[in-house]
């Protein structure tokens, strides 16, 4: 399986997917279509982490002052069901494996995988 859920409205979305090679990709626009319980629960399978999927950058995250919160597992799984913008993005599921997140790291780890 080879999927990607992006933001169609950030930038560095656009830009890493016009990098990465998408043939065969399934794409899903999150905000258009919101990602559901068990693409969430999927994409938790590899990574064993809501914290590890959850976007700290988010405009609501500062909004909401969440900084300074404790925050469980279960908080960052309803986080990012309530509000798209709370998913770290872009996210990658290629085969059996998980990329989270625009860090150049991530991105090149992707690439050697599909490449």
């Amino acid at each position: 399986m080879k999927k990607v859920y992006f933001l169609q409205t950030c930038d560095t979305c656009r830009r890493i997917l016009k990098e990465v090679p998408l043939e065969n990709f399934e794409r899903q626009e999150i905000k258009s279509n919101p990602i559901s319980v068990s693409q969430l629960e999927e994409m938790y399978s590899f990574s064993n982490s809501y914290e590890a999927l959850f976007n700290k950058r988010a405009k609501k995250y500062k909004a909401m002052d969440l900084k300074g919160e404790t925050i469980s597992e279960k908080d960052y799984r309803q986080f990012i069901l309530d509000e798209y913008t709370f998913l770290k993005r872009p996210v990658f599921i290629v085969e059996n494996e998980i990329f989270i997140g625009n860090s150049k790291k991530e991105i090149e780890r992707l690439k050697k995988k599909i490449g």
